[in-house]
């Protein structure tokens, strides 16, 4: 009797340490939806944050990353919208994707407000950046880090585009912003919104004469072969990524957990940020070999573009927000 009671002992703690063991091994799954796939910067940010999460949570959680939009049928705009209602978990998201249902994210998109790098930084690691977290944070989405999508350029197919007269009549594609809209009916310019999904066969057609994006997806997308022969250095504005949790999701988390997720993004946030900009003369340089027509403009051609677009600040700033902008312009002048 004594040693069927020990066995019995025995066999129950054996499947009490299977169960505890099962349950410790437990992992979530997780999506994160993304613009682009890993072939550019931006998606390489987002399989750089799974791998980082799958390994410091010891697989407790799995980040399943889905490209191209996919998750919102290909319109990168609804995506904010299906993260806050839970339909996406995780998002490496465009603030330019994201700023028609936050607002504040509409100062990254005011033409020739950053000047260059550490303008963008001045802005994301300072006040300016805390406030615009808080924003998004109050309309149901946790973000915890920056990345970057890069400094957009102008390409075309017609000719070299120096100055704001040049933009007369251009067509051009751009994505789902009213502000994009605005400061391209500004110069002169014939804008047309589009999905990227859209934007190549439009390319091709000759149904738009250009496009604006960071140099990595004109160089990984071989927008020169679609008849953009003509590319104007101009960085009117960039495109901060932003890493980010719906809330439900990260209320679910443990404490723990929510560290891994906010410390593996940011990490992963700033090696994306310094391998995309250490890659940029090199992809430029692609660029110049496949026959694209370069122009960098002279400062004095720059500031130009500068007073040709003051309308549109004085119809946005109120929308984005006078204290916000003010704050991003000190930490410019400051930097």
């Amino acid at each position: 009797m004594k040693l069927k009671k020990q066995l019995t002992a025995l066999a129950a703690a054996a499947c009490f340490s299977m169960s505890a063991t099962s349950f410790a091994q437990e992992t979530r799954e997780f999506s994160v939806s993304t613009v682009l796939g890993d072939a550019f910067p931006w998606g390489q940010a987002a399989s750089k944050w799974a791998e980082l999460v799958e390994e410091r949570s010891e697989g407790r959680m799995k980040l399943t990353v889905y490209p191209n939009a996919q998750l919102v049928s290909g319109d990168q705009t609804r995506e904010f919208s299906a993260m806050r209602s839970g339909l996406i978990d995780m998002a490496v998201a465009s603030t330019i994707n994201w700023s028609p249902q936050v607002p504040e994210l509409n100062l990254f998109s005011l033409p020739f407000l950053m000047p260059d790098e550490a303008a963008i930084d001045a802005i994301t690691q300072g006040e300016a950046g805390e406030a615009i977290f808080a924003a998004i944070e109050r309309r149901g989405v946790i973000p915890l880090g920056w990345g970057e999508n890069g400094f957009r350029e102008l390409s075309n197919s017609r000719s070299a585009i120096t100055e704001p007269a040049d933009m007369q009549g251009l067509k051009v594609r751009v994505v789902g912003s009213p502000l994009f809209l605005d400061t391209f009916n500004t110069l002169g310019a014939n804008p047309t919104q589009m999905s990227w999904a859209d934007a190549k066969p439009a390319l091709t057609t000759g149904a738009v004469d250009g496009q604006e994006n960071p140099l990595s997806v004109f160089d990984v997308a071989r927008i020169d072969q679609v008849g953009q022969e003509y590319l104007t250095l101009w960085r009117y504005m960039a495109d901060p990524l932003i890493f980010g949790v719906n809330q439900r999701v990260w209320s679910s988390l443990s404490e723990e957990d929510q560290q891994i997720l906010r410390e593996t993004a940011q990490e992963a946030g700033a090696w994306e940020i310094e391998k995309s900009r250490a890659e940029l003369a090199e992809t430029l340089e692609r660029i110049k070999e496949r026959g694209v027509a370069v122009a960098e403009l002279t400062p004095e051609q720059h500031q130009a573009f500068v007073e040709a677009t003051q309308a549109v600040y004085e119809k946005w700033v109120p929308r984005i927000g006078e204290d916000l902008v003010e704050q991003a312009q000190a930490a410019i002048n400051a930097r």
